[in-house]
């Protein structure tokens, strides 16, 4: 089997070379980061890197003849908080930053495409990303809990949040391109174990070998004090909830996570300690 890996695909002006008796089209590549832009000019932004240019690639691929096409797409476009329950197929997307908006707008190309062409097109629908290699929000956190010093953060039990182990990832895009059956549908992907703030830092200090005793402050001490320093959006991403329901993928496809939570963690936390 031969693989082709691209990069900037926003700097490539003709996909078909790429595309070319290919088998399938497994696209990874986004925009993720904001920098420094207005608001107007992010969307414009992500407009571009996100759903043009998947619309760009999966329209060459239909023209090749490609018969499958993989989307990493984001649980960001059903949007930022459960309250009650997790987010399903079935809920209305509400996406509310530029990055989801560029998420939901490539899916609907593609649902458009497949209509038009017969490609099918799978778009999973993910939460935070975790494993080797990783960086942004996660890696930070895993450069705290590696602290021989308590840390503030276990008295967050009552919020649950969805997460997806680098393995799991790769597992389930192999079980979409094995899969006999050409379909066009969204699905949402998660491990299937939600962790609160507290049980995942009481995880990973576990997997460092971190043996040190965390400080019970409640949640809205915490939420309280980011307010006062400016930082409300990290303490909600610390004290929300944003849960998955991956139920159906694992029904259509008769697909259980190879790897638990824990040895996703403990694969992560190893791979940060042989690069420190």
């Amino acid at each position: 089997m031969e693989t082709r890996v691209a990069g900037d695909l926003e700097t490539l002006r003709n996909f078909s070379g790429l595309v070319s008796g290919a088998d399938a089209v497994v696209h990874l590549a986004a925009r993720v980061h904001m920098m420094r832009e207005t608001a107007a000019d992010a969307e414009v932004a992500y407009r571009r890197a996100n759903a043009d240019v998947t619309e760009n690639l999966s329209r060459a691929a239909a023209d090749a003849g490609v018969r499958r096409f993989v989307f990493l797409s984001s649980v960001k476009v059903n949007g930022e908080r459960t309250i009650n329950g997790a987010y399903t197929e079935e809920n209305e997307p509400a996406p509310e930053d530029p990055y989801g908006r560029s998420k939901l707008a490539a899916e609907q190309a593609l649902r458009k495409l497949s209509g038009e062409s017969g490609l099918s097109c799978v778009s999973l629908r993910i939460p935070l990303v975790y494993g080797p290699g990783v960086g942004a929000n996660f890696a930070a956190l895993l450069r705290l809990c590696d602290l021989p010093l308590p840390l503030p953060l276990s008295g967050i039990t009552d919020n649950r949040r969805s997460l997806l182990f680098l393995g799991n990832l790769n597992g389930a895009i192999r079980t979409v391109l094995e899969d006999p059956a050409d379909r066009t549908a969204t699905f949402l992907l998660s491990d299937g174990e939600d962790l609160s703030t507290a049980d995942l830092v009481r995880r990973l200090r576990r997997s460092l070998n971190r043996r040190v005793p965390d400080l019970p402050v409640p949640a809205c001490v915490l939420r309280t004090l980011a307010g006062l320093a400016g930082r409300k959006p990290a303490a909600d991403r610390l004290c929300g909830s944003l849960r998955i329901d991956s139920s159906r993928f694992r029904q259509t496809y008769d697909w259980t996570p190879a790897f638990s939570v824990d040895q996703g963690l403990a694969a992560t936390a190893a791979w940060h300690r042989a690069t420190r």
